[in-house]
């Protein structure tokens, strides 16, 4: 396939940016995504011209290091990772817009690099149980709920990616903030600082300037790992009781 990419560069976190459109030929539609940037790069490389700074892991689609907005849409068309996104979701001769995570609290650092070093803070915060329970009780010792269990499993799979808060209007991390909550909020486990923990966490995020949630619902339609929303409900209900306790 043939492939006209328009990218976004930017030398550095206070320089400029501005999109810069190249022309791609020879793109096989078993690419991935991140391959196809690769192959970009390469073509730079050879013209003597800067590479495009982007970030990427595993490549697994496990940690959520591959961020960013694809003709506006966090992650792309489909439901997944930009590294489990393949070239066969796209068309020859199509033009691609790519462009970092658009929120305050995402800052560019280098082209399609942003700093989500503030979803770190949040969880430093209280995204973590302390309590003291001695040594590690064997696996099935502590009775849980089979419902509960599976719904922390499931929200666990959160990855932090980001893109909830790419694809939300208001830049809102409601959605990861609730999947953490929840996670830990469900287990026997996080019940002594189950309040506390909401009530940091919230305080934290509300610091790092992340919008209000107003349900729109962007943010579970973007999230490859299919967070649901209802995790944000969750959230607003452990902090009314957390503040009626008076954390």
């Amino acid at each position: 396939m043939k492939i006209t990419l328009k990218i976004w560069r930017q030398p550095g976190a206070s320089s400029e940016g501005a999109l810069h459109t190249y022309e791609l030929d020879g793109v096989s539609q078993d690419m991935s995504f991140l391959e196809m940037l690769d192959l970009l790069n390469e073509q730079l490389l050879v013209s003597d011209e800067e590479p495009v700074a982007f970030d990427s892991d595993c490549r697994e689609g496990i940690c959520g290091t591959c961020s960013l907005m694809i003709n506006g849409q966090a992650h792309g068309p489909e439901v997944t990772t930009t590294c489990q996104l393949h070239m066969r979701s796209f068309s020859d001769g199509d033009t691609i817009t790519v462009e970092p995570w658009r929120a305050d609290s995402f800052p560019v650092v280098k082209d399609l690099i942003v700093d989500r070093s503030a979803f770190d803070r949040i969880i430093q915060s209280g995204g973590y149980i302390s309590a003291d329970t001695g040594s590690a009780p064997e696996a099935n010792s502590v009775p849980a709920p089979r419902d509960k269990a599976q719904r922390a499993f499931n929200v666990a799979t959160c990855i932090g990616c980001g893109a909830c808060v790419a694809a939300c209007p208001n830049g809102s991390a409601s959605l990861f903030l609730g999947a953490k909550i929840t996670h830990l909020g469900e287990l026997p486990q996080g019940q002594p600082e189950r309040y506390g923990r909401v009530a940091s966490m919230v305080a934290q995020h509300d610091h790092e300037g992340f919008g209000g949630c107003t349900n729109i619902g962007e943010c579970a339609s973007a999230c490859p790992k299919e967070i649901p929303l209802d995790v944000i409900s969750q959230l607003n209900k452990d902090l009314r009781t957390a503040m009626f306790k008076g954390f």
